[in-house]
């Protein structure tokens, strides 16, 4: 399925554990790491074909995680043309199939990590898989994805800063952490109220 504009929709899950360390996998037989992306099904909303995706690459279920939040609009990658040319015998392909367009969740593992389970279906994503920092090192992308990769994260990680929800962080900032906010709003005395400054 795609676009006018030779697009695939597609949704890329940013999985979170309780470090705010993310799910990185390694693909198949590959030496490339990477979140879990997908393409959305016809007749799938972005959050459906997430949760499916989800099972099938990481193996799972809606009760494991949390939604943190989402990019507000589609992210798009230009596949290169000569990796089109192994993937299509086709020319009609290689001329309209341009790349993806993504939709980015941020995710809270609320499981354990036994819960993950590479194998959940008949063609495994990953072989392998680790936390890493939420700022990845963008070298260990492939380089066409790494814009995406680098606008996803920018933009998903005001969901873990508190007093800039509505605005994009600089690659890298440090993220002064809604955990943190919670926790201090917790031990607050009753007759005050904690303030949202940086």
């Amino acid at each position: 399925m795609l676009d006018r504009e030779g697009y695939r929709p597609n949704v890329g899950i940013v999985l979170l554990n309780d470090l705010n360390e993310v799910f990185w996998g390694k693909r198949v037989g590959q030496h490339s790491w990477q979140f879990p992306q997908g393409g959305i099904q016809h007749g799938e909303s972005p959050e459906q074909a997430m949760y499916r995706e989800l099972q099938e690459e990481v193996g799972l279920l809606p009760e494991h995680v949390q939604i943190i939040g989402r990019t507000k609009d589609w992210l798009r990658y230009e596949v290169p043309e000569e990796l089109l040319r192994r993937q299509h015998a086709s020319r009609a392909h290689r001329v309209n199939y341009r790349g993806q367009k993504q939709i980015w969740f941020l995710l809270r593992l609320v499981g354990q990590d036994h819960d993950v389970d590479l194998n959940a279906s008949e063609h495994p994503e990953f072989d392998s898989w680790r936390w890493v920092p939420f700022w990845i090192q963008l070298d260990s992308v492939i380089d066409f994805k790494r814009g995406v990769y680098q606008l996803a994260l920018s933009e998903l990680a005001r969901y873990l800063s508190k007093g800039i929800r509505m605005q994009q962080l600089a690659w890298g900032s440090p993220l002064d952490l809604f955990q943190s906010f919670y926790a201090d709003e917790a031990n607050q005395p009753k007759d005050t109220k904690p303030t949202d400054k940086p």
